[in-house]
């Protein structure tokens, strides 16, 4: 068991080495730069690194980047302080942006899109999860805006991407969910009601730039009512996400 231990704190010793020695090192520019906790302006400033120090890039998520100064203190820096360093030779540190490659890999999405669901209007807000490139899970929330009546939808389903490796990329999609359904005060004679629902849908989905996509989706749903039949609607929208 001892020899165990040792030579699993010898590997992970090793694989921290190895991780150093690939590591970027460059050279503040800028009078400091911020080390926040966490990748994000709201995480707070812990630490500063003043010009003219050297400083390690560790790794990047989305624009923010975590380094580890002389000493031995790590944070997170945003991409444009890291933008201004300078690598050991002198030139200024070459970012690459995200690509089209990024975007056919490319493992969760977050969107808002609007359109119309049955002659309301509907707003969504969705995020979704790759298994791979042609395949991923949706959980959407909706907010339905009708003459008569206001509701909200929470739906999970699944989206398959036909040919992942192109910029412009239709898809289709199915899945299931609730929606609950609020008349207005004008309407008193129908209760508020929630129904279980289906969907099947087609879409397109293209990259634009960065990490921002266009997306435009067209679903046609079953309402399963207790009624003696159920109810049929369409929807189509149209929308931005960020990938990451």
């Amino acid at each position: 068991m001892r020899l165990f231990i040792a030579c699993a704190l010898l590997m992970c010793a090793g694989a921290a080495i190895a991780a150093d020695r690939d590591a970027l090192t460059v050279i503040v520019v800028d009078p400091y730069l911020e080390l926040h906790t966490g990748p994000g302006r709201g995480f707070p400033i812990v630490q500063v690194v003043p010009r003219g120090e050297t400083v390690q890039v560790l790794k990047r998520r989305t624009d923010w980047f975590q380094i580890r100064d002389a000493a031995g203190h790590e944070g997170w820096v945003h991409r444009s302080q890291i933008a201004e360093t300078l690598v050991p030779a002198g030139a200024k540190l070459e970012i690459d942006d995200p690509a089209r490659e990024d975007f056919t890999a490319h493992r969760r999405e977050v969107g808002l899109m609007l359109g119309d669901f049955g002659g309301a209007n509907v707003v969504t807000v969705y995020g979704a999860y790759a298994f791979n490139a042609h395949l991923s899970g949706e959980l959407a929330l909706s907010h339905l805006l009708g003459s008569f009546s206001d509701g909200q939808i929470v739906a999970i389903g699944a989206t398959h991407v036909f040919v992942p490796e192109w910029r412009i990329q239709p898809f289709a999609s199915m899945g299931t969910g609730l929606i609950h359904v609020e008349p207005k005060s004008t309407v008193a004679q129908s209760p508020p009601r929630t129904d279980q629902l289906a969907y099947v849908g087609v879409g397109v989905r293209s990259y634009l730039a960065r990490r921002f996509i266009l997306r435009a989706e067209y679903k046609n749903y079953v309402v399963f009512t207790d009624r003696d039949e159920n109810e049929e609607a369409y929807e189509w929208k149209i929308g931005f996400a960020f990938f990451f």
